[in-house]
């Protein structure tokens, strides 16, 4: 009993900053779970899922009220993304779990060196870009790929991008992402699942504390510049990479 509320509080953590930088939790999650219970990098990824389907539908739905996403837009993305992220999942079922976790990392740190360059390059949005659609389509593509291998869900991937190429704020992005990653995530803890990779007791407790604090995130993403919002995404990446990274020594 004292496991599932501690892993409650735990959850109720992740899933303040999943509301708070758009991307459900599961970038903390699954190094979070790999260092204080031993999980490889594919079991916490899956575990991870569980706890991050429900915020990421909370936070979407958060996202939208306070400022209304691109549904159109949004469809292209999480169609597309839906299609790859099934491909990425049974890649990463396959790999050793030591590759796997060495792949995380340098994911980790690309991530992080991105949003960094972002930040210091101080490039004003200008407002979504109604780019042609097989833009959408590709980006969508891509972030489902990478977000079945990692497990992550696509806002890890799409948001930075969305930022740069597209012209959208921080918060509009956020949003706009997580409407791409509830497909993906779904589809993705599905594919784990089957492969029993996932601890359903963790997740689910993880899962109702980061449904109880998701919205204080959202609400907390959109008092904040958008630099600090990077900044702060930034720093809690690098953080994680280099935890992982010392536990593979």
């Amino acid at each position: 009993m004292l496991d599932f509320i501690l892993n409650i509080i735990i959850g109720g953590l992740l899933g303040f900053f999943g509301g708070l930088l758009g991307i459900g939790g599961g970038l903390f999650a699954i190094p979070t779970l790999s260092l204080l219970y031993g999980m490889d990098q594919q079991l916490a990824q899956g575990t991870a899922l569980a706890m991050v389907v429900p915020n990421i539908v909370l936070g979407l739905y958060k996202y939208n009220q306070r400022n209304k996403i691109e549904w159109k837009a949004g469809t292209i993305l999480s169609l597309s993304a839906f299609i790859l992220s099934w491909f990425g999942a049974v890649i990463a079922i396959d790999l050793d779990h030591r590759t796997m976790r060495q792949i995380f990392i340098g994911f980790l740190i690309f991530i992080a060196i991105w949003n960094i360059i972002q930040t210091l390059g101080k490039r004003m949005s200008t407002g979504l870009r109604h780019l042609p659609w097989p833009y959408f389509a590709t980006l969508g593509s891509m972030s489902g790929f990478l977000g079945g291998l990692f497990g992550v869900g696509s806002a890890v991937i799409a948001t930075p991008i969305i930022t740069m190429f597209f012209g959208a704020t921080q918060v509009v992005a956020q949003g706009l992402s997580l409407a791409i990653a509830v497909p993906t995530t779904a589809a993705t803890l599905a594919t784990y699942s089957f492969h029993g990779q996932v601890n359903w007791m963790t997740g689910f407790a993880m899962a109702i504390g980061g449904v109880l604090t998701v919205s204080y995130g959202v609400r907390a993403a959109h008092s904040l510049p958008q630099h600090i919002l990077k900044t702060v995404f930034s720093v809690f990446v690098l953080i994680s990479a280099a935890l992982l990274y010392g536990q593979l020594e």
